[in-house]
């Protein structure tokens, strides 16, 4: 069982991961909900499965032997889908899962999407199935979409920083993983940028390289709650929202790992040099 399977490869992270894996050469399964959009890629073949699907998911999965796991869209069952997945690859023999989690997940973490990773983990760790853990914090690359089109980045943040990082170095990372995940067995990895950045610096940097003219307002919490009641979001979601950014005031985005470098043999990507790229 050497054929890796990668989850979520028609989306930012999974495309990339699956890219680098045809690049080198490596027979891989790309599971997918949507086969038209699956990326062409040498080596790859194609499976349909929903992360709910507990039948499709152990079909598509038969024979892998490392599976990719990306989390599965945000979601008020995003947990329930995550077991049922995990479920499923355990009775298809998967030899080793490597679950895409986020930075400090926790059962009482503020950012409230960081506890389904936490039940998630959990539900990994009591199935006795080798796992390796990948603990992002916030993707980078995403950080210019936070601002409005006003140039604003509004929340209530304070003065708290994030370690962000850059997709391309969570893809080289999940591929050194991938490649010898023997190695990595019962690791869970913090994966971070390389320096730990508030959201007035970031919005500097931004500006300061991109031309594109960004500043941080800083909310409070009622605010933040009223800035974004025009999008008619559920309720959970605008709690993840709001939740993200207290979760920076409250330092539990903060801190620098060396997890990137030590993995895939080169430096986490400054801001400044993700942008100028």
């Amino acid at each position: 069982m050497t054929t890796i399977a990668v989850t979520g490869a028609t989306g930012r992270l999974g495309g990339r991961v699956a890219a680098r894996l045809a690049a080198a050469g490596t027979d891989q399964r790309l599971v997918v909900r949507d086969p038209a959009r699956a990326p062409q890629l040498a080596g790859a073949e194609v499976a349909r499965a929903d992360f709910a699907d507990a039948e499709a998911v152990r079909r598509a999965l038969e024979g892998a032997g490392t599976v990719l796991m990306v989390s599965a869209s945000e979601a008020p069952d995003r947990v329930a889908q995550h077991r049922t997945f995990v479920d499923a690859a355990v009775a298809a023999g998967v030899g080793h899962l490597v679950y895409v989690s986020f930075y400090g997940a926790a059962p009482d973490a503020t950012f409230t999407l960081a506890r389904d990773h936490w039940a998630t983990e959990e539900h990994i760790r009591a199935q006795g199935v080798p796992f390796t853990f990948l603990r992002d914090n916030m993707y980078a690359d995403l950080l210019p979409l936070m601002a409005g089109e006003d140039g604003v980045l509004r929340g209530p943040a304070d003065q708290g920083r994030a370690s962000v990082v850059a997709l391309d170095d969570i893809a080289d990372a999940a591929v050194a993983v991938l490649g010898s995940p023997g190695e990595h067995a019962g690791a869970k990895y913090d994966l971070t940028g390389p320096e730990a950045l508030t959201l007035g610096e970031i919005a500097a940097t931004i500006t300061a390289v991109t031309g594109r003219a960004v500043t941080y307002h800083q909310e409070t919490i009622e605010e933040a709650y009223r800035s974004r009641a025009h999008y008619g979001a559920p309720d959970w979601e605008v709690d993840a929202w709001v939740s993200t950014y207290t979760a920076i005031a409250k330092g539990e985005l903060d801190g620098v790992s060396d997890a990137v470098p030590r993995l895939t043999g080169h430096p986490a990507t400054s801001l400044a040099d993700l942008f100028a790229s």
